[in-house]
């Protein structure tokens, strides 16, 4: 097929992009997208294995199967957008500056800059505009004068303004707080709410007293709340109320936690779980493994069991602070041990569930935000009849390298999802570990 005369930008796509969506190369309306041989050859290493990576490199070959089924893919290819936009691989990597020379060093993403500099070259009327997610490989572009950006597509445009779950209504009458401990509940224009967000958390004040609340969209009513423990966790404060309420409300089924280290995230959502294990027949808690200095975990002595515990652990202190609030008689604290050994609780790595089926389960992903928004949609995707997924992290303290505050699955997931009757969000903010955790974060 001939190239379309008139080209309006052509964006050269790295190997970060497809492993972060493969459907990438469809993101980019009329345009044209072109992806350097070197990224198929490094999607080559990952196209076997269990991890997400792996499926979004396998899942990207079949696309290019499917595309050049009847055509080579160094011919420009239509791709199915209505108004047009092409795709090609590049070969060529020569052009009039060496990205290698320059940088000192023969690697994968000197080769992916060449490829785009020779695209820039051949095509001086288009703007090429280099496509990653890898920050390092942008800046190289750029100090090579050449346009560079992130991938966009599931990115939060304004992350710090990012749905919180929680609104303060001052300046209400004695009269209405009265009603409020009065009758426990009443119509939101009452007490100056106009607009009430499904399940969305409100502290109704006045100069003196104040009433933790929600409202119920089922009811449609704001309901007062009162604290309440599970299994002798107590929230310290107004967040840890609401996030405890949102755990063990039945008609709320999926729920998200964000808040910095220490805020009790994880610890409530356990304590939560535990409290209304009953009505689940598996209780799962899992975290991705995101390994230190993005070395694989194969680098670690033992076998996977002794691999995975430095990973586990955080998960199963929480558990063990818990067994704590009990003496070794009491029989809630021989009930979690019968059901860590009958796996009715199952503390494993994010990538041992997946592929499974998710019913009758509650679910809690601890550390969500390392995860991609395509990730955190497998997972949700799988939920069956009875099961409520628990996502708790922090958007500010990413581990991976390709994701950041605007990109993660946590945030896209508090973005996209709220406001619906079937979801709470809240976010933590006073940090209830110690007073000297406190220090760390509010100063270091």
């Amino acid at each position: 097929m001939a190239k379309k005369s008139k080209l309006h930008k052509i964006f050269v796509l790295d190997t970060s992009v497809i492993l972060y969506n493969h459907n990438a190369i469809h993101s980019f309306e009329d345009n044209d997208v072109c992806i350097p041989i070197t990224v198929l050859e490094e999607l080559d290493n990952f196209k076997k294995g269990n991890d997400t990576l792996n499926f979004e490199a396998r899942e990207f070959i079949r696309i290019m199967d499917k595309l050049s089924e009847t055509h080579t893919l160094q011919d420009w290819i239509e791709l199915d957008h209505p108004d047009g936009g092409m795709f090609k691989v590049v070969m060529e990597e020569h052009s009039d500056i060496d990205a290698s020379k320059i940088f000192g060093e023969n690697k994968p993403d000197h080769h992916i800059l060449n490829t785009a500099l020779y695209i820039t070259e051949t095509y001086p009327k288009s703007k090429v505009i280099l496509v990653s997610k890898d920050i390092n490989l942008r800046l190289k572009a750029k100090a090579l004068n050449m346009h560079a950006e992130d991938f966009q597509t599931g990115k939060i445009k304004d992350v710090e303004n990012i749905y919180t779950g929680k609104t303060l209504v001052e300046g209400l009458s004695k009269e209405q707080i009265d009603y409020m401990y009065e009758k426990g509940e009443c119509d939101p224009k009452d007490v100056e709410i106009y607009k009430p967000i499904p399940n969305h958390y409100y502290i109704l004040k006045n100069t003196k007293n104040s009433v933790l609340s929600f409202y119920n969209p089922i009811t449609k009513k704001i309901e007062r709340l009162e604290k309440r423990s599970a299994y002798r966790i107590v929230p310290r404060n107004a967040e840890q109320v609401f996030a405890l309420h949102a755990i063990m409300n039945p008609d709320v089924k999926l729920v998200t936690m964000q808040g910095v280290a220490g805020t009790g995230k994880t610890l409530l959502a356990l304590a939560g779980a535990l409290e209304q294990k009953r009505q689940f027949k598996q209780v799962y808690l899992a975290r991705p493994i995101v390994p230190l200095g993005n070395k694989d975990i194969g680098f670690l002595p033992g076998d996977i069991k002794s691999k995975l515990n430095p990973y586990m652990e955080p998960l199963f202190d929480n558990l063990k602070y818990i067994k704590n609030q009990f003496s070794e008689k009491d029989k809630e604290y021989k009930t979690i041990t019968e059901d860590l050994e009958k796996e009715k609780l199952v503390i494993q790595p994010l990538a041992y569930i997946r592929g499974r089926s998710l019913s009758d389960i509650c679910f809690i992903v601890d550390e969500a935000q390392n995860l991609t928004p395509h990730e955190v949609k497998t997972i949700i995707s799988r939920a069956g009849e009875n099961t409520k997924i628990i996502l708790t992290g922090d958007i500010y303290q990413i581990d991976t390298p390709y994701l950041d505050s605007q990109s993660n699955g946590l945030s896209y997931l508090i973005d996209k999802i709220k406001h619906h009757p079937i979801y709470a969000h809240i976010r933590l903010e006073k940090g209830e570990r110690s007073e000297l955790a406190n220090l760390a974060n509010d100063l270091l």
